[in-house]
């Protein structure tokens, strides 16, 4: 199968990644191509810049969550009918899970979907220097897939030196250079880079670097490049999700919580939720002072509750309508920023406390260290969600920390094989920091589905307030 494709990849977190990922997508767009975008990783943040600011459709891809072969048939299925993929990476190229795998890593995704690499080196401050740097990661190539270089955060004068003698001495292409510039700089916060709706004039900001983009870097170059990617073969009867058919108005309604505080989805989570028979119906636990009527079951995702404790304390028509809807025996998903959510309370790191939704009669409160972080495996201690003996994987990422996390289920990391206690869990309810990646078990999506399902049988066409 023939698609064009380049992963964008670097040394090192903060090299500007997404920044020139975000440029060159921006660049092919307005070069008329239909594009789509990729996340290596199980970061959020990058690929809502990709989606909100530039309107291209971005999937993670992550090689622990799922593999190989289901890695590259997820990129295949998806990337068929568009012109070019671009795949951005995660931390450093060669980083993986626990920092020495190669599962997870950008550089094993890129050899599963054979793609060619695009190295960002931030130049800032070295001089010769760069050489070396870009030699050692060459060495350390074995698939030889790094073909081309941009240089970032360095000027057009030293630009014009060093980049014959890169090309001279490592016989490596020099795409091309960003100059450093402020306006062009992405702030960030504790979770990564800040959201881009919270980012004045980020549109035009973007637009404007596109624009210099396209001027200081090859676009035909990166083209050319994707344009070699060998073919890929894979069996796509592989795909382990099960699409069922269903008339629209017969459907399980799946309310999902969508706005500023919770916006942290994978795609695939929710594409495996639709295949698998359900409606999505999105709602917004700030705005909104009841579920959508007749649901069937209730997804809260993660994302910043804390930044908006102050008006999720105050829409207690919110709290009663889940509350209500959880003592009703609706099945309901939470993760980490949802798990919050679902406190009695919030704390946040001013010390100020705010009334949540109170379905779990705990607190959540800040830190200010990372408390859990990173790749796990989950398996349940009771069958509820999964296939008895099965495990499903995800990722942990937060600051706060709740005085009840729950103890239903076994978190297991896979670089140390530690173990610990996690989610909150009976036959309806899966509530946790946690956030999961479905397409790791299908069945974990097949089951949630199925709840919501039997929950609309015996309710029939009751409406939850």
């Amino acid at each position: 199968m023939r698609i064009k494709r380049v992963m964008i990849a670097a040394p090192k977190s903060g090299s500007g990644k997404t920044v020139i990922t975000c440029a060159l997508l921006q660049a092919l767009k307005n070069n008329g191509l239909q594009v789509t975008s990729y996340k290596c990783g199980p970061d959020y943040i990058d690929s809502m810049f990709h989606e909100k600011i530039i309107d291209i459709p971005c999937k993670n891809l992550d090689t622990f969550f799922t593999g190989e072969e289901e890695t590259r048939n997820i990129f295949i299925n998806s990337a068929l009918k568009k012109d070019i993929a671009v795949l951005e990476g995660v931390m450093g190229l060669y980083d993986g899970v626990g920092g020495v795998m190669q599962e997870g890593s950008s550089y094993h995704l890129a050899n599963v979907t054979k793609t060619p690499i695009v190295l960002v080196i931030d130049a800032k401050g070295m001089g010769r220097s760069v050489i070396s740097l870009i030699s050692g990661f060459l060495n350390y190539d074995k698939y030889h897939l790094i073909v081309g270089v941009i240089l970032n955060r360095i000027s057009k004068e030293y630009y014009e030196i060093i980049k014959p003698l890169i090309e001279a001495e490592l016989n490596i292409l020099v795409i091309g250079f960003l100059p450093e510039n402020t306006k062009y700089h992405i702030e960030s916060r504790y979770l990564g880079l800040t959201m881009p709706d919270e980012l004045n004039n980020i549109r035009e900001r973007l637009w404007t670097l596109s624009e210099e983009f396209s001027k200081t870097v090859a676009i035909e170059s990166i083209i050319k490049i994707a344009g070699n990617a060998q073919n890929l073969e894979t069996d796509r009867k592989t795909n382990a999700t099960i699409h069922k058919t269903r008339h629209e108005t017969n459907r399980a309604v799946i309310a999902v919580a969508k706005d500023e505080a919770f916006c942290f989805y994978y795609a695939d989570n929710i594409r495996m939720l639709e295949e698998n028979g359900a409606q999505i119906q999105y709602f917004s636990p700030i705005h909104d002072t009841k579920l959508p009527d007749r649901c069937h079951a209730l997804l809260i995702g993660g994302g910043y509750p804390e930044l908006y404790a102050d008006k999720l304390s105050k829409n207690v028509n919110m709290h009663t309508a889940i509350k209500n809807a959880v003592s009703s025996g609706m099945p309901i998903v939470a993760e980490c920023g949802g798990f919050m959510y679902l406190h009695s309370a919030l704390t946040d790191k001013d010390g100020i406390s705010y009334n949540m939704a109170g379905v779990i009669p705990a607190t959540c409160f800040y830190t200010g260290k990372l408390v859990r972080f990173g790749y796990i495996e989950m398996q349940e201690k009771q069958s509820y969600f999964l296939p008895k003996g099965q495990k499903i994987r995800g990722h942990e990422f937060h600051y706060y920390d709740s005085t009840y996390n729950g103890e239903d289920v076994i978190a297991i990391k896979p670089f140390t094989g530690k173990k610990y206690s996690c989610i909150i869990e009976n036959n309806n309810n899966w509530i946790g920091f946690p956030h999961l990646y479905y397409p790791s078990n299908a069945a974990f999506t097949e089951i949630f589905v199925g709840k919501a399902e039997k929950y609309k049988e015996l309710c029939g066409t009751r409406i939850i307030k």
